[in-house]
């Protein structure tokens, strides 16, 4: 009789055992969201909102007014990761939303719904992943307002995957009380993989910041490089016509232009596959009509953001070459304040001159500027990774 309670009590155990694992292993396997939210492109009335689910879903974003109402007091709105009018099914979803109010603070949440499987007209669905609003404050973000008499933003650039720098620098700068963070290109050294654009810079950020403060991208050299880099588009700026455009928040325009690469496009190490020399032309053609837009000639500061600087002058590389002859003329003749770039990977401070009658200002890899507008002045501070102060530039308008 012992033996047979012993045997039971080992059956019953082993039993309890597989079902746990069991159930372990499900949750385990149930659909979460995998990288994100994150903000894009935030506008007076519009905002971009990407994620990444961990199974094939569709996806959707609820948005709230930041009204001090209970999130759970009335059913919120939905907005769709859509193409023609169907529901993507996908893995990384992305979301744009119009008709919001300038200078207005909303709270979202996204979600994924798994897909089983499609056929014909039938879909089964799985489990749902949403982010919690339940147990935590849902995140919130704040539209741009042109009237908005200041504005205050974070600059970083060249990071090459050295994950840690980017907490380090923006912390120096307290980067989740700015109206935006830019990065000024080469966050990577090539893109290879998915993967390793959330692993080498993304999902820091996301914890950081963007989740909550806007966040711009200007490509740099080496996000043109790898397998990968052709989907660029995908996760940076994906709602908008190019990876070049303007923005405005209160009194500045910025103008943020892909500079593309450094050498010419017949040098052996892009085996044929480039096309920036005409890139740059129709970017060009573009620059001229944006510096005669009203949010641009009537923004009080005009300050461009690009990877390669046109100074100094003396052994310009080809792609930098290419931003003095096609970019700098038209922005000589439209009143711009300052260009701040990167790709040196030493900061510079380079002064107006006969052929760039502007400020250029390369940020180093391990430095980040901090820009904070305060009536007609303009304030650009340069910090390292220690928030010590490498250099202060002060911009007016007279």
């Amino acid at each position: 009789m012992k033996r047979f309670f012993s045997d039971l009590t080992k059956t019953v155990f082993s039993l309890v055992c597989f079902v746990c694992l069991t159930m372990a292993g499900h949750a385990a396997d149930r659909i979460r969201i995998h990288h994100g939210p994150y903000l894009q492109n935030v506008k007076e009335t519009e905002a971009t909102f990407v994620w990444m689910a961990s199974k094939p879903s569709v996806g959707w974003v609820e948005l709230a007014p930041d009204d001090g109402s209970n999130y759970y007091n009335k059913e919120r709105r939905k907005y769709f990761d859509t193409t023609n009018g169907v529901k993507n099914t996908s893995l990384l979803h992305v979301v744009k939303v119009t008709g919001l109010e300038p200078g207005t603070a909303y709270r979202y949440r996204v979600y994924a719904t798994e897909v089983l499987e499609h056929k014909g007209v039938e879909v089964i669905y799985g489990k749902t992943a949403a982010l919690d609003v339940y147990t935590a404050r849902p995140p919130v973000f704040r539209t741009h307002d042109a009237t908005k008499p200041e504005t205050s933003f974070a600059i970083i650039n060249d990071i090459h995957g050295r994950t840690a720098d980017i907490p380090a620098l923006l912390n120096a700068v307290h980067c989740q009380q700015k109206d935006m963070v830019i990065f000024n290109g080469d966050m990577l050294t090539q893109l290879r993989s998915e993967e390793e654009l959330f692993s080498g810079f993304m999902d820091v950020s996301i914890d950081l910041f963007a989740k909550q403060v806007p966040m711009y991208y200007a490509r740099g050299n080496h996000e043109t490089r790898g397998l990968f880099a052709t989907s660029f588009q995908h996760y940076f700026s994906p709602k908008e016509s190019h990876l070049y455009y303007m923005f405005r928040q209160g009194p500045v325009c910025f103008l943020v232009l892909d500079t593309g690469e450094d050498k010419p496009d017949t040098d052996i190490e892009y085996s044929g596959i480039t096309d920036y020399d005409n890139y740059r032309n129709e970017q060009a053609e573009w620059l001229k009509e944006a510096v005669r837009a009203p949010e641009f000639r009537d923004a009080k500061f005009r300050i461009v953001i690009a990877h390669m600087p046109p100074q100094p002058v003396k052994g310009l590389w080809h792609g930098p070459q290419e931003v003095l002859d096609k970019f700098v003329p038209i922005l000589n003749e439209a009143g711009i304040d300052a260009m701040l770039c990167g790709h040196l990977h030493r900061y510079l401070h380079c002064n107006p001159d006969s052929q760039v009658r502007f400020p250029v200002v390369v940020n180093a890899h391990n430095t980040v500027i901090d820009g904070q507008t305060s009536g007609d002045r303009l304030q650009l501070e340069i910090r390292d990774t220690q928030g010590t102060l490498v250099d202060r530039i002060l911009l007016e308008r007279h």
